[in-house]
């Protein structure tokens, strides 16, 4: 999303081009499917996380251009708000001890970005969305300097043709406006990629929808926006409205938003971007010379640029990816799940059930989505937004349990038995999954133990601003010990 453009405005004739050209881009891959080698034999992962940065009081600190001349890293680059960052993790193959490479390359990362952002009085924050922000820093004024990132907003709200509505009733309930897409900047993620051929992607796409409602509900995140306890995943309904580029009308006549879970099970990668094509208009309609075809008649591999940029506007929970390295092309799932947080390796333990899950159910001779409607599935994605860690899912053969207890049953073996397909080592493997199981076993995840210590403060006389601000400095002094969040009192 953080890719520099130079076009600011777009003519009716820009649109008609890109289209057209977008068009063209989709019957290539549709080509490419059929007749080319994609690499796939050596699956990579990968994972990118989003990050918030706060002043000495908690509070967010405006300053990612400042934090990020300090840190100096490229894999460290801006977001869409002036209090967010992202990193980017180098690729990974699972069987070379992958997940405890990314563990520790975080770990010395963050380590090292939190000293140097400490110099210009910022501090790092891994949470989903950040409790103590006000209704100022989802302003204009803050969002950062790139300029894709105001076209993209402008882009939004000139589709919309109106302000955003964000109403969200959970414990308590918010409702308010805003004259731009800054409320998307509070939703902070971790990004898990995982690289699969062409052939097999449907069976990876379609295993993570099932798994992502166990994936909210055990690593739930985001419990507070505005000052309101809502959902224990706030950054679910509320990335959905932030993003909306429908009106009330466009809604009643079942229009798609550009965020949403889908509404099928998919047969190939291709069945996604035609859904692309076809339901989403344009919101960069910023054209490539490549000519797709003559490049890949060729023999080269053509970027596609127009299909993944469009791509890149429709933000999926689990989105398809194509992507060219050293002149091969790849496809990959990204499953953009998950808040930030809370420490290393509550993240890379909710990567290895993911890992471990979305193996084991792929390579199912009876797919789990052959035994489930997909509404169904979609109905347990918000539950768990809603509910975290206490959430009960619809499950085939069990009916209606709760996510902690089926993780336990059942689930636990099976991401165990996707990592050992995957070549993890027993010992890499035991030790991250045996934090999702003290997790369920103490029902505590990052949510569940903000709230608690959140009413806790309020029980004692703090006003919920106070109780929030404290809760954030404790919850980010434990951050920094790496202690899974399970453990945190």
């Amino acid at each position: 999303m953080g890719e520099e453009v130079e076009q600011q405005e777009f003519s009716r004739t820009d649109r008609t081009r890109y289209r057209e050209k977008v068009r063209r881009n989709l019957d290539v891959f549709a080509r490419m499917l059929r007749e080319s080698r994609f690499d796939y034999e050596d699956p990579m992962t990968g994972l990118e996380i989003e990050l918030n940065l706060v002043d000495e009081d908690a509070r967010p600190a405006l300053r990612n251009a400042e934090v990020l001349a300090e840190i100096a890293n490229p894999d460290f680059q801006t977001e869409l708000g002036q209090y967010n960052l992202e990193i980017n993790a180098a690729p990974k193959t699972l069987r070379e001890r992958g997940l405890w490479s990314f563990e520790e390359d975080l770990r010395a990362s963050l380590n090292d970005a939190e000293a140097k952002a400490s110099r210009v009085g910022a501090h790092l924050v891994m949470i989903g969305i950040l409790p103590t922000l006000q209704h100022g820093h989802m302003a204009p004024s803050t969002i950062s300097a790139n300029p894709r990132y105001k076209l993209l907003g402008d882009q939004i709200l000139a589709a919309r043709g109106e302000d955003l509505l964000i109403d969200i009733g959970g414990t308590e309930r918010l409702t308010t406006t805003s004259d731009s897409i800054m409320p998307e900047a509070a939703c902070t993620s971790v990004q898990l990629h995982v690289q699969v051929s062409p052939e097999q992607f449907a069976d990876y796409w379609n295993a993570s929808q099932v798994i992502s409602s166990i994936q909210l509900a055990l690593g739930a995140n985001s419990a507070y926006l505005l000052g309101k306890e809502l959902w224990q995943e706030t950054r679910i309904p509320l990335f959905e409205q932030a993003t909306d580029t429908r009106s009330e009308e466009l809604k009643v006549q079942g229009v798609r938003p550009r965020v949403w879970f889908g509404e099928r099970w998919i047969n190939t990668i291709f069945d996604l971007f035609e859904e692309n094509v076809r339901y989403f208009s344009a919101l960069l309609p910023i054209t490539d010379e490549e000519d797709p075809l003559e490049v890949l008649e060729s023999g080269g591999t053509p970027s596609l640029h127009e299909l993944r940029l469009h791509n890149g506007t429709i933000y999926r929970w689990n989105r398809p990816v194509y992507d060219v390295v050293d002149g091969t092309p790849h496809v990959r799932v990204e499953n953009r799940v998950l808040g930030a947080g809370p420490t290393v390796i509550d993240m890379m333990a909710n990567a290895a059930l993911y890992f471990g899950l979305v193996r084991t159910f792929a390579n199912d001779d009876r797919p789990m989505w052959s035994q489930m409607s997909f509404s169904a599935a979609e109905e347990n994605f918000h539950d768990a937004a809603r509910d975290g860690i206490e959430a009960e899912v619809y499950w085939p053969g069990i009916g209606h349990v709760s996510a902690t207890e089926l993780t336990l049953r059942k689930l636990l073996p099976l991401a165990q038995q996707g990592l050992d397909d995957w070549g993890v080592p027993g010992d890499e493997s035991g030790r991250l999954l045996d934090v999702i199981e003290q997790r369920c076993l103490r029902a505590q995840n990052g949510a569940s133990w903000f709230v608690k210590n959140v009413r806790a403060r309020e029980a004692k006389g703090a006003d919920r601003d106070t109780a929030l601000r404290l809760t954030l400095q404790d919850y980010r002094e434990r951050m920094h010990t790496n202690e899974p969040v399970h453990t945190w009192t």
